[in-house]
């Protein structure tokens, strides 16, 4: 089984010149890893358009339409790493870009452990000043913590 997030599609220490460019990047890599089609990017500024992606703690997580399904190989994930961050609205930034391309719902653990991650400073910290996107991966690629209830 191949995995839907590698250290292959984590950009490290990036910047962009704005959330524009930041989820091309993410879409970018969605693409070069072969989960997408090109015209998938293009359905991630549009999903943008209509509402924001930003998740909080500095963590957007750009994604596609439903009517962008079609331009989706397998389901797949991408990080970009932007320490300095980049506007995402008004006075919040992104510095943890998690772009996602989804066939089914192969994804719902990585984005629960980075739910988990982005509840935790230090842990969102981590994500964004990791030198090693082993880390990254490790981090996100866990299996999912039993809640204590």
């Amino acid at each position: 089984m191949n995995s839907i997030l590698t250290k292959d599609n984590i950009r490290l220490n990036s910047t962009a010149l704005d959330k524009t460019d930041a989820i091309r990047q993410a879409g970018d890599l969605l693409v070069k890893a072969g989960y997408v089609t090109p015209a998938y990017v293009e359905g991630m500024l549009a999903r943008e358009a209509i509402t924001s992606t930003y998740l909080g703690n500095g963590v957007a997580i750009p994604h596609g339409r439903s009517e962008d399904k079609d331009t989706v190989y397998r389901t797949g994930l991408s990080v970009v790493q932007l320490p300095d961050g980049v506007e995402w609205e008004e006075g919040e930034k992104a510095c943890l870009v998690v772009g996602i391309a989804a066939v089914a719902d192969e994804h719902v653990d990585i984005l629960t452990n980075l739910a988990e991650a982005i509840e935790d400073p230090a842990q969102a910290e981590h994500l964004v000043r990791a030198t090693d996107a082993g880390s990254i991966v490790e981090q996100l690629n866990r299996p999912p913590q039993p809640q204590d209830s």
